[in-house]
């Protein structure tokens, strides 16, 4: 069993919890993932390592209550126990020789982005970071990224807080007036890190993105996190959850990952209301 140290409501759908889990606190890197469950019954989900604390022993965890298995995580408190906690998984953020990045994050995906940009700053590099939003009301992490970051630039799609407008209008801006990174890492809904790596394309400039969205059960064996990759013009299959989840993001055909993750969207949606009903919220 794992206690949770801490909880903190970050907006009205976004929960951080620290969780009280030593062995994987001392090895847990940027990029990483866990996987949890929250009772003996419950399903396997995966969340990436949003920090740790390996003097504390605990690893911080961020996720968004969309479905039945957040919903009954979201109602635990503090002092209470989940049944399983296993990582760290996948494969940690790369950042050798990188002197010069540009970490993009949208919406919940910030919570992935900004261990990144942490490890960035760590050692060395420097660091702008694009965090977008749909409104004022679900911005989270900006403290953090300031204190990560030569530049922050915050964006709302209604612009009730930082700039009016998506995360590549500014990353648009950069490129064409000459700004130049060694790397882009974009983190955040599908359709976003898609119009990331055609934004940067005509200037050459690296992209990495997280496929994190797609995974499921994150051992490989379910085959939900499965995608394809166009490599030296080879369309090759690979899986979000072993075999990476970041991967050069323009290979990874965006257009198939969007359509076979709205394949689950109705069952999960089932789902998530029998679980409001058990907790007494509908």
């Amino acid at each position: 069993m794992y206690r949770i140290v801490t909880k903190k409501v970050l907006n009205p759908s976004v929960t951080q919890m620290e969780i009280e889990a030593p062995l994987v606190a001392r090895k847990a890197r940027a990029g990483q993932f866990i996987i949890l469950r929250v009772d003996d019954e419950g399903e396997r989900i995966p969340l990436t390592v949003a920090g740790c604390d390996a003097g504390r022993g605990t690893v911080k965890i961020i996720f968004q209550i969309v479905g039945a298995t957040t919903a009954l995580l979201g109602a635990k408190n503090e002092g209470e126990y989940i049944s399983d906690f296993v990582g760290p998984l996948g494969r940690a953020t790369e950042t050798e020789g990188v002197k010069k990045v540009c970490v993009v994050g949208g919406g919940v995906g910030c919570a992935i982005a900004m261990p990144a940009a942490q490890e960035f700053r760590r050692l060395g590099a420097e660091v702008t970071s694009i965090i977008g939003f749909r409104s004022k009301d679900l911005v989270i992490l900006t403290d953090e990224f300031e204190a990560c970051s030569d530049r922050m630039i915050l964006m709302t799609d209604d612009g009730s807080a930082g700039r009016h407008g998506n995360v590549t209008v500014p990353l648009k801006e950069l490129l064409e007036s000459g700004e130049r990174f060694d790397r882009i890492l974009a983190i955040g809904p599908l359709v976003m890190m898609k119009f990331v790596a055609e934004a940067a394309r005509p200037f050459g400039v690296p992209v990495v993105v997280s496929m994190n969205p797609i995974m499921i059960d994150g051992t490989g064996m379910c085959g939900g996190c499965r995608l394809s990759l166009v490599h030296e013009g080879k369309r090759i299959t690979k899986f979000a959850c072993v075999d990476g989840p970041e991967f050069d993001g323009y290979e990874v055909d965006f257009d198939e990952a969007m359509t076979r993750g709205r394949m689950y969207s109705e069952f999960e949606r089932h789902a998530y209301e029998e679980t409001c009903r058990l907790l007494g919220r509908a």
